[in-house]
C-alpha cells in the first residue's frame, strides 16, 4: 500500500451555499500559510450546495496542488462534513474554520504557534463578535452552561476557527451536531485544551444558515456528551444513585404511613400511600436498569480491551539488557 503524503497544516472547510466568499478566502488562507514555516494543504467539504460553490471548489482544485476537494452526496450537516474533510486531511496540524469569511485566516500563525506549546486543541475565542445582538447573548448562555456541566472553561466553545493535532482529531468520533463540542469530548478523553482571543468579521455575503434554535439543539447535544463524559463507564453511579434516593424516600414514605395506621388512622384513601409505592417500584427499576447498563459497558470493556492503548501517550523506560542499556522499539529511552 503507497503511503500517504503528510503535510504540516491541513486547512478543513465545510462549505454550504458560501460561493461569494470562496475565492478571497482561498487568497487569505495562502497568504496565511506563506507565513508559516511549514507545507499547507486547504480541505473544502461540499456539504450539497446549491448555489455553484462546488464548481468554484472544483476548478480550485484542478489548478492548485494544495487544494482538494471533498463532495458529499447531499446535505448531511456541518457535523458530518466536518468529520469527511477531518479523514480526509493529511497534516501533522488541522486547523478548521468557516466558510463564511467571518473567520480570519490570520489568526492561524498565532493558533499554530500556541498549539506547538503542548496543547492538543486551541480554540479561537471571537471576544468582539460580529454579530446581531440575539445571536451573542444566546451564544454567551450557551457557552456558559457549557462550561458550567462539562468543566471545560471555554469562553467560545462553537467558534469554527480551531486548531488540533492532527492525530488526535482524526480518531475522535461525533455525530449529530457534535461539532461546536468537539473540545468537550476532546477534554473527556484527555486533551490539553487552551483559548486564543481571535479577530471576528461581519459577514459580507450571504446568509447565515443556523437561526438561534440551534442553540435549543445544541443544549440536548450538550447535555448527552456531559452525561456521557461523566458515566459512560459509571452508569451504576448514575441508574443506582437515582434509583436509591426514589427507593429511600418512597420507603420512609411508607414507614410513616404505617405508623399511622398502627396509631389507628385510615392510610386506604390518601394519595401519599400511592406516592410511596410508586417511589419504592421507580427506585428499583432505576437500579436494575443501572445494573443492566453496567453489565453492558464491562461486556464492551472486555470487547474493546486491545483498543485501550489509544488512552496512552506514550511509554517511558530503561530496557537493560546483558547489561547493556538500549530503548524498546516505540518507546522513549529514560
Amino acid at each position: 500500500m503507497a503511503t500517504v503524503p503528510s503535510v504540516g497544516l491541513s486547512v478543513v472547510i465545510p462549505v454550504l451555499d458560501e460561493r461569494e466568499s470562496l475565492l478571497p478566502l482561498f487568497a487569505e488562507i495562502e497568504a496565511a500559510c506563506a507565513r508559516l514555516d511549514t507545507s499547507c494543504e486547504v480541505v473544502w467539504v461540499d456539504d450539497g450546495s446549491t448555489d455553484g460553490s462546488a464548481d468554484v471548489l472544483e476548478q480550485l482544485a484542478l489548478t492548485h496542488e494544495n487544494v482538494r476537494l471533498v463532495r458529499l452526496r447531499r446535505n448531511f450537516g456541518k457535523s458530518a462534513a466536518l468529520r469527511a474533510g477531518l479523514v480526509q486531511s493529511r497534516g501533522e496540524i488541522v486547523a478548521t474554520m468557516d466558510a463564511d469569511g467571518q473567520d480570519d485566516p490570520a489568526e492561524l500563525p498565532t493558533l499554530v504557534a500556541r498549539l506547538k506549546e503542548g496543547y492538543d486543541v486551541v480554540c479561537g475565542w471571537k471576544r468582539q463578535r460580529q454579530d446581531p445582538p440575539l445571536k451573542r447573548w444566546s451564544s454567551r448562555l450557551f457557552n456558559a452552561m457549557s462550561a458550567r456541566l462539562t468543566g471545560v472553561p471555554l469562553h467560545d466553545v462553537n467558534c469554527g476557527l480551531k486548531v488540533y493535532r492532527g492525530d488526535a482529531v482524526r480518531e475522535l468520533d461525533f455525530y449529530g451536531e457534535q461539532h461546536r463540542l468537539i473540545p468537550v469530548l476532546g477534554f473527556q478523553r484527555g486533551w490539553r485544551v487552551a483559548e486564543l482571543p481571535v479577530h471576528h468579521r461581519a459577514r459580507t455575503h450571504g446568509r447565515s444558515k443556523f437561526g438561534t434554535e440551534r442553540y435549543m439543539r445544541g443544549l440536548l447535544d450538550l447535555c448527552g456528551v456531559a452525561l456521557i463524559g461523566r458515566y459512560q463507564y459509571r452508569p451504576l453511579h448514575l441508574f443506582g444513585g437515582a434509583g436509591l434516593a426514589c427507593g429511600l424516600v418512597g420507603i420512609v414514605v411508607c414507614l410513616y404511613l404505617t405508623v399511622e395506621r398502627i396509631t389507628g388512622h385510615e392510610i386506604g384513601e390518601r394519595p401519599l400511600l400511592d406516592l410511596g409505592i410508586l417511589l419504592i417500584i421507580a427506585g428499583i427499576q432505576f437500579f436494575t436498569i443501572g445494573l443492566l447498563a453496567e453489565m453492558i459497558t464491562a461486556t464492551r470493556q472486555d470487547i474493546r480491551a486491545g483498543a485501550d492503548t489509544q488512552l496512552v501517550e506514550r511509554v517511558v523506560e530503561r530496557v537493560v539488557e546483558r547489561g547493556e542499556a538500549s530503548a524498546a522499539p516505540g518507546r522513549e529511552q529514560g
